[in-house]
């Protein structure tokens, strides 16, 4: 990819995006974007580095993130990773030294794009807990009517929800664990330390694989320095060797990532120490 052209899609949310791992269709389903702080948000990196990661950086000096879900198709039967944001509009607050402004919405209007109506996705499995990756999943009256929804066991021990999203989730959870398959050629894979349950997700066919990641890695800029730990991650070391771990097997051959807050360059695999997009 030409350097300007991957710099553009650096600095915007990404479009709907498709990429097929042997059997499966996979497709990245924007709901919305947030703007992240980058001092507050990767408060570990030295100020002084910014100026070379200018091009990772938005006109009002920000990291641009996406929310959204990860619709993985096999046939007629379909999964959705995470859940997106939901229809609502936070403003920035600059009280807040990491978050800016955050919107949702449009996951819906993405799964229609692909022909796929909500009541046939048959499971939400989920990263973790946090507000922009379940929020379509606490809709009421709920968008995905016949979904199991997947929860990483740990995660759920130590959520800290509130008491309507646990009345909505409850009813229809379903707990795994490290290793589990959620779904034909798809097993849950420990990630964890941005939360204690945080859980990415392996997809294979055919001798390839997807790995989503989650929050693991929120930014390109954390393969070529793992050390750079998120505000948001509950246990910075744990985080740390966690990445570690992760970027080991995104250098695989047989591997492509995909990163729901790597702005407009979503998929992608790891090569030496950058985030190739694919």
């Amino acid at each position: 990819m030409h350097p300007e052209q991957a710099g553009r899609r650096l600095r915007r949310p990404s479009a709907l995006r498709t990429v097929r791992v042997g059997d499966f269709k996979i497709s990245y389903v924007p709901d919305g974007a947030m703007l992240l702080k980058p001092a507050g948000r990767l408060p570990t990196a030295p100020a002084s580095r910014w100026d070379a990661y200018a091009d990772h950086l938005n006109d009002t000096a920000r990291l641009v993130a996406n929310t959204g879900g990860l619709l993985v198709e096999l046939g007629p039967e379909a999964l959705l990773i995470d859940a997106g944001f939901g229809s609502r509009l936070v403003p920035d607050d600059p009280s807040d030294p990491a978050l800016g402004a955050v919107h949702g919405g449009g996951l819906p209007a993405g799964l229609a794009r692909l022909g796929r109506r909500p009541e046939t996705i048959g499971a939400v499995a989920f990263t973790h807990l946090h507000a922009d990756h379940i929020g379509w999943a606490c809709a009421d009256p709920p968008l995905f009517p016949a979904a199991a929804f997947v929860v990483p066991k740990s995660e759920w021990a130590a959520h800290r929800l509130p008491p309507e999203a646990v009345r909505l989730l409850t009813p229809r959870l379903a707990l795994v664990a490290p290793g589990e398959e959620v779904f034909p050629g798809v097993e849950a894979f420990a990630l964890p330390g941005h939360t204690s349950g945080h859980t990415g997700y392996t997809i294979t066919s055919r001798g390839t694989r997807l790995l989503a990641f989650g929050d693991a890695l929120t930014t390109p800029l954390q393969i070529r320095h793992p050390e750079w730990s998120a505000s948001d991650d509950a246990d910075p070391h744990q985080s740390t060797r966690h990445r570690l771990r992760l970027i080991a097997e995104l250098r695989r051959p047989d591997t492509i990532g995909f990163g729901i807050h790597f702005a407009d360059v979503v998929f992608g695999r790891v090569q030496d120490d950058a985030w190739v997009p694919v």
